[in-house]
Parts: structure tokens; C-alpha cells; sequence
């Protein structure tokens, strides 16, 4: 006879009371075998607890009786026969039972310590039974599978952990008991909480559904979930706008009036099955409309709630269910075993946790039950079954009797499960958590049935579907909504109007800046400075560099004009070195119509410089010889201007200061103090700001490439130039009296005259505009500088020597000197 531990006197009243009753035979309950499995199956539930002065007994038959539990109960007594009856598995070695009717969340303890009690049966078979009682003592099981609810997990693991016998669960979710330091036996078939919060939170996310409310049991297994979907909502736009745990005495009525104050339409319920029904059945009294409930695995295959009256008012139902996988064999036996009369068997009953009242239920109850945690509940025992298999060295249709089973032995190979299982491969990881199966989503059809839509699995590449045209939405067609804020256009930014982010009020985002609402829909961000942007822009675009190019139309025409101007200072150059010693060579300067001339064509240079991409020596070179020749060339024109005026009058009245200017080539020291000078604040200047490459944003989709000018460290050069110009201007103003035909003085002020209208005109050009086109406008003023003295004095000089040589004698010049010398 089997060893246990004494009743107490309340237990004994309820097996005194059991006996009276047309119960099942506790044969149902156990089974002898080699080697023992526990089974802890709530098949009764004690849906109200009562507090009592004293210890009283635990009747779980006189309790509602749940036929999914019940089916759960028959799987494990299916699955342990079928092994048996197997001559691959366990060869040679038969399995048995003992479960009991876990109807109580914490009133079971004593089925616990029957569980715990030593049972010499496990020892070695083989062995002559007064060895056996020579080895140290075992636990009358191997394992345990089982209990179902994290609950009741929590409360019973710790009395299995002490001597690590695996507690393997079909149904206790709570993340809690992944911890392997505090539950090192424990695992389970059935996903963790986290999973299913997950496969929540991607529907969520799917419908675009941001404004929820969570209601859950008021336990260890809902304030889990609870946990775990604040946790993995914390970085995307999902709100959980109310959370509310539920128990015996919530109040319902008020739950609903919050819910609907915060204009909430989406309600996940993570809840075990009987507070969904609960939950649910006050949602249709109190006539709770247009709303879509989310269910968790226990209660998404609900069989009685789809069909309830007044169901399709609620709203629509989604759920997540655990994959359904028909375990072939099953259903004929059901029909074998509640076909026998079990309820006259013998009246041996070992606890009154073994009985239960079968005279209402029927093979198509069971069968047709809730078949949610029928797989883990078939898979938690063949498991076990592999473990034993590895443990005991089967091979050949043999096993080795010489082994002591000690359950840690079964623990370490329980934890390298890798075997296959109806088309599953049954694999633990570290934490003793599944690596395998599905969940299937489904969706409350109008029949009602849970009707699958869909599926999600975490070890598949393709992991997660939804078909939404099998669903049809209390809303007629359209997807409902629940957000607290509408979403915001694009290119707006959400400024938070509440504790809630999805309480916002769209901002839309400033013309330079743009809003990425992958990384951050809060914050307008703002371009670089390369970039630039519209208002309400998504992203920035790069900024069009721009700069005058060498295949720039107008820059090939300021190369060309720049190199016939070149030309043509040569071309003068030569006819003007042939002719030198005519009249209107000498009268133009003689010597100094090379210098002019040189300086003109050295100045052109800068030209170049205007084009391509500007940098520091580009910008140098860009102001610098035009600086340089150019002052020279108009220091040449100050002095004849001067000289001009001096033949004229000068000569006649002070002729003493006409020789000393004539015998210390006054017009060369003049020319070449100008010169240094002008080099030197060149040289002191660059020195010190240095014209150098900048970006320049007057437009908001350019960049300018231009050379910035340091105007307060090259004020000094820039004052002479302008200084030289006035003062040229004003000699050959002085002059403008002289002889018709000798109107040097004229050409000069005249070129004067073009040439401060050049400079103003582009002055005024760059103060009204931006853009490339000033870059381009300043070396046409360049040009057209050099031009003006090219022309306009040099080109009528040439005129005369090859078209009207009369003009080009002695005779001519001197007669129109004598002319003037006798008029004034």
C-alpha cells in the first residue's frame, strides 16, 4: 500500500461527504506505474473564498465544474497511456499518475506534500525490493505537471524547488517564473506573459489604435501583464489611458462610466476566464456599445460567451488564442472512457480533490470544450516523457534498470528537450520557456465562433498576420478608431497637451526646419546649414551650391572678353612701339602707353579668378593685381592729366616749374610712389584680413560660393584707388578748355565719367540683389573698367596713326599749340 501523509479530520469529512455522491473513481485520478507524474488540474473552481475561525476541508466536487479543465485533466491521462502503448518511448517502462483537483488558489496544500512524500517505487526496478528500501529516499514523483494559473504556480513552486523536481506548467504565464535562481525546475509549454503582451501590442499598433483601456485580474498573472504592457509601450505612440484590476468586488458600472468619459473604444482584458465572463456579461447588461474587446489566451476561444445574447451589441471582440493543434486519438478517447460507468465504480477515494461530479457532462462536452492549452498540457507530459527516456539511456526497445531516477537528473534533460512533436519541435530555452508553437488571432464572428484571422509566431521569418477582410467591425466596414488626439498632418509636430503624449496639438514646423516622426514626432528638428527646407517639410534638401563655372555661358564670355582685351593692349602695343616717335604716340605718354598698356592687360588677370570654385588663393588673386595695376594705370592718368594741364597754362605762366618737372621726371616719381604705396596697403592689409572663400545664405535652397572681402583691413587701398580717381577726374576736367582737335583731356574725362558710372551702377546692383549673378556683374565691371581707357583713349589714338597719318606730324601738333598759346 502507497505511503502518504495523515488526512486531518476536516479531510476526512469531505471524503465521508464525497462517498455519498455519484462521483468519478479515484482510479481517474491515479494510475500506478513504474515511474509517477503529478498532475495539478483545476477542473472545479472555488469562485469565492470564505474566511473560516478554524482549518475546514476542501470539497472541489460541490464547485463549478469547467469542462475545458476537464478536457486539460483527460489530455495528461491520453497522453501518459499513449506512451505507455508506445514501444519507441520509454520502451519497457510504463508511466503513471497521481492528480489532484486543483480547485483553490491556496487550500491545496496537502495534495502538495502527497506529491512531496517518499515513494520507494522510483527507485531502480531491477533491483530486489530490500535494496531499494536500502537507497536514499525520493520523492514519490518525477515531475509535476501542472498547476495552470500563475497563482497557483507562485504558491506551490518554491515546495518543488527545494529538491529541484521539475514543475512543468501548461498554463502559468507570469514572467516571475523565468527567474531561474528562484525557480530553477520550473518551465512550461505555454508562452510567457511577455509574448502575449507583445502579440497585443502589434495589433495595437497594426489598427493604429493608440487610446486604450487595460482591465485585469487583480492577481499575480494580470498585475504581470499589466506590468508588461506599460513596459512595451514605453517607446511607441500607444497610451494606456486607464487600467483598472479586477476582483470580487469591483464595480463594474463605474468602470465602464471612466472608459467612456475618456472616450476610449479599444479594452484589452487580460483577465483569467472567469472574470472575463464576469467582465463581459456586465458589459451587455449595462448595454456597453461600440467598443473592440481584446482577449487575452484564456478566454479568446470562449465557447459560451460568442453566443451570448446581446454579444454583437458590445461591439467587436479580437482575441489571441493559443495555436489549435488536433491531437489525433483524442476524441474516440473520450468516448471510450466516459462511455464506461465510472460514476458506479469502486468507492476507494483517496482525497476529495479526486472526485468530481460527471453525471452533466458528456463526451461532446469535453470534445467540443475550450481546446486552448490542449497542446501545452500534451506536450508538458511528453516532455517529461523524453527526459525520462534520455534519463534512463532507452534505446534498442530497451531501458537500462540499473539507473536511480532522481528528479534533478530529469530537471537537466527536461532542459535540452529537442524532440518533434505533431509537427512541432519541442524546445526550452535557458529560462525554461517554449521555443516553439504559435498563436493564432481570432476574431468574434456573427456564428458565433472564434474565427481565425490571422497568426503570430515568435521562430518563423514571417511572424505576424492579420487578414482584415474576415473582420466585420461594429462600424460597418471601417476600422475603428481610438486615439485621444487625431494624428497630425504632415510635416506637423506634436506638442504634448496633456500627461499623456498622445494628447497633443499639432504645431507646424518653420520653413529651415523639418519633423521625423519615426525618431521624434515631439521636435522640429533644424536643417544644417547645407541643407534647407519649406514649411511642414519631412526632410531637408541639400542646398544648390552655387558659383560662376567655366561652362557657365557667361562666364565663357568674360574669358573671351578678357582675352581680346589682352589682345588688343598687345596689338596696341605694337603698332604704338612702330609709331613711336610720331607725335600722337609722345602726346599720349610715349613710354608711359607701355606702362598703361601692361597695367591694363596685367590687370585682366583678376578676370580668371572670378570663375570656378572660389578659394583663399582664388580670392587673392581675384582683387589683388586688379588692386595693384589698376591704380598704377590710373596714377599714369593722373599724371598726364596733370601734364596736360601744364603744357596749356602752367607753361606759359610758371615755366620755371615746367623745367624742374621736365628734368626730374616728375611724372615717374609721381607714378612710383603711388605704386609702393599702394603695395604696401596691399601687403598690410592682406596681412591682416585677407579676402578668403565664404557661404553666403540669402536664399534658403542655395549656398553662394563667394570671396569676402575684409573692407575694414583693405579700407587704405581702396581709398587711393577711389583718392587717384578723383583727382584724375579733376585734372582733366581743368582741361576740358583745350583745343578742339587736342581733347586728350576730354577722352580722359569722359573715360572717367564711364567709368564711376560702372561702379555705381554695380554698387546699386548689389544692394538690391543676391546671388550668383553679383559675382558675375563684378568682373563685367572689371572688364568694362578696362575697357574704358582701352577704348575710348587709345583706340582713337590708333585711328589717327593708321587711317589719318596727316595728323600724325609735327607740323599739325605744333600749329595747334600756337593756336591756343594765342587765344589765351
Amino acid at each position: 500500500m502507497m505511503k502518504r501523509l495523515p488526512a486531518s479530520l476536516c479531510l476526512l469529512g469531505c471524503i465521508l461527504w464525497a462517498s455519498t455522491q455519484s462521483t468519478v473513481s479515484a482510479s481517474e485520478f491515479h494510475l500506478e506505474g513504474d515511474y509517477l507524474l503529478g498532475g495539478l488540474f483545476n477542473i472545479h473552481y472555488i469562485s469565492r473564498h470564505v474566511l473560516h475561525d478554524r482549518p475546514e476541508g476542501i470539497d472541489c466536487s460541490s464547485q463549478t465544474l469547467f469542462p475545458s479543465n476537464y478536457r486539460m485533466f483527460q489530455l495528461m491521462r491520453f497522453a501518459v497511456e499513449e506512451i505507455n502503448n508506445s514501444t519507441s518511448l520509454l520502451p519497457n517502462v510504463s508511466l503513471g499518475y497521481e492528480i489532484f483537483d486543483y480547485c483553490s488558489d491556496t487550500h491545496n496544500f496537502p495534495e502538495m506534500f502527497d506529491f512531496l512524500s517518499v515513494n520507494d517505487l522510483t527507485q531502480a526496478r531491477g533491483e530486489p525490493r530490500k535494496q531499494r528500501a536500502n537507497k536514499a529516499n525520493i520523492p514519490k514523483v518525477i515531475s509535476v505537471v501542472g498547476p495552470f494559473s500563475s497563482t497557483q504556480a507562485l504558491t506551490i513552486a518554491p515546495l518543488f524547488m527545494v529538491d529541484i523536481i521539475p514543475v512543468v506548467s501548461y498554463g502559468a504565464s507570469s514572467s516571475v517564473l523565468s527567474d531561474k535562481w528562484v525557480y530553477p525546475s520550473f518551465s512550461r509549454t505555454v508562452s510567457p506573459n511577455a509574448d502575449v503582451i507583445q502579440v497585443i501590442i502589434d495589433i495595437l499598433q497594426h489598427f493604429k489604435w493608440h487610446w486604450v483601456a487595460f482591465l485585469n485580474s487583480d492577481n499575480s498573472f494580470g498585475n504581470d501583464g499589466l506590468e508588461m504592457f506599460i513596459n512595451g509601450i514605453e517607446d511607441t505612440d500607444i497610451c494606456l489611458a486607464y487600467n483598472k484590476g479586477l476582483h470580487e468586488n469591483s464595480n463594474y458600472s463605474n468602470i465602464f462610466r471612466q472608459i467612456d468619459e475618456q472616450q476610449i473604444h479599444v479594452i484589452i482584458v487580460f483577465a483569467p476566464k472567469v472574470w472575463a465572463e464576469i467582465l463581459i456579461e456586465s458589459a451587455i447588461q449595462l448595454n456597453i456599445t461600440h467598443k473592440v474587446w481584446i482577449a487575452d489566451d484564456g478566454w479568446a476561444l470562449h465557447r459560451r460567451l460568442p453566443k451570448m445574447k446581446g454579444i454583437r451589441n458590445i461591439g467587436t471582440v479580437l482575441g489571441i488564442s493559443q495555436s489549435k493543434i488536433t491531437i489525433p486519438g483524442f476524441d474516440d478517447y473520450i468516448y471510450s472512457s466516459l462511455s464506461r460507468t465510472l460514476c458506479e465504480s469502486e468507492k476507494q477515494f483517496r482525497l476529495c480533490t479526486q472526485v468530481h461530479n460527471c453525471s452533466n457532462l458528456s463526451a461532446e462536452d469535453v470534445i467540443g470544450a475550450d481546446p486552448s492549452f490542449s497542446f501545452p498540457v500534451y506536450s508538458a507530459v511528453y516532455a517529461i516523457a523524453h527526459a525520462l527516456h534520455n534519463v534512463l539511456q532507452c534505446g534498442a526497445g530497451i531501458c537500462n534498470d540499473n539507473i536511480t531516477v532522481y528528479p534533478y537528473l530529469v530537471q537537466a534533460e527536461l532542459m535540452k528537450s529537442n524532440f518533434t512533436l505533431l509537427n512541432q519541435s519541442i524546445q526550452f530555452d535557458e529560462n525554461g520557456d517554449p521555443r516553439f508553437g504559435y498563436y493564432s488571432i481570432v476574431f468574434w464572428n456573427e456564428s458565433g465562433i472564434p474565427q481565425e484571422i490571422g497568426f503570430y509566431s515568435f521562430y518563423a521569418s514571417s511572424n505576424f498576420f492579420i487578414n482584415n477582410t474576415l473582420i466585420k467591425w461594429f462600424t460597418d466596414g471601417e476600422v475603428p478608431t481610438s486615439v485621444c488626439s487625431p494624428e497630425c498632418s504632415v510635416g506637423f509636430a506634436k506638442e504634448p497637451d496633456a500627461i499623456h503624449k498622445c494628447c497633443f496639438i499639432c504645431e507646424m514646423c518653420a520653413p529651415g526646419t523639418y519633423i521625423n516622426t519615426t525618431e521624434n514626432p515631439y521636435d522640429c528638428i533644424e536643417c544644417a546649414e547645407t541643407e534647407w527646407s519649406t514649411e511642414a517639410s519631412t526632410s531637408c534638401n541639400l542646398r544648390l551650391v552655387e558659383y560662376i563655372r567655366f561652362t557657365d555661358s557667361a562666364a565663357i564670355l568674360i574669358m573671351v572678353g578678357a582675352l581680346v582685351l589682352v589682345g588688343i593692349t598687345l596689338a596696341m602695343s605694337v603698332l604704338f612701339a612702330i609709331n613711336y616717335n610720331t607725335p600722337v604716340v609722345r602726346s599720349a605718354g610715349g613710354p608711359m602707353c607701355f606702362l598703361i598698356l601692361g597695367c591694363l592687360g596685367l590687370s585682366s588677370v583678376s578676370v580668371f579668378f572670378y570663375i570656378d570654385k572660389p578659394t583663399f588663393s582664388f580670392c587673392i588673386l581675384r582683387y589683388f593685381p586688379f588692386f595693384l595695376f589698376y591704380t598704377v594705370c590710373i596714377a599714369c592718368f593722373v599724371v598726364r592729366s596733370f601734364q596736360i594741364v601744364c603744357i596749356f597754362t602752367i607753361s606759359a605762366k610758371f615755366p620755371n616749374a615746367h623745367s624742374w618737372w621736365i628734368k626730374y621726371h616728375g611724372q615717374w616719381l609721381v607714378i612710383t610712389v603711388i605704386s609702393v604705396t599702394q603695395a604696401l596697403f596691399l601687403v598690410i592689409g592682406y596681412s591682416q584680413g585677407p579676402p578668403k572663400p565664404i557661404e553666403t545664405l540669402w536664399y534658403p535652397d542655395k549656398i553662394l560660393l563667394e570671396c569676402d572681402m575684409n573692407m575694414r583691413a583693405n579700407y587704405a587701398p581702396i581709398t587711393l584707388l577711389v583718392l587717384l580717381c578723383s583727382l584724375c577726374f579733376v585734372f582733366s576736367y581743368m582741361g576740358k578748355d583745350l583745343p578742339k582737335n587736342y581733347n586728350e583731356a576730354k577722352v580722359i574725362t569722359f573715360c572717367l565719367v564711364l567709368l564711376i558710372f560702372t561702379w555705381v551702377l554695380f554698387g546699386t546692383y548689389h544692394n538690391l540683389t543676391r546671388g550668383n549673378s553679383i559675382t558675375t556683374l563684378n568682373a563685367v565691371a572689371v572688364l568694362f573698367s578696362l575697357y574704358c581707357f582701352l577704348l575710348w583713349y587709345f583706340l582713337p589714338k590708333c585711328y589717327i596713326i593708321i587711317f589719318q597719318p596727316h595728323k600724325n606730324t609735327q607740323q599739325y601738333f605744333q600749329g595747334l599749340i600756337q593756336n591756343y598759346t594765342k587765344n589765351n
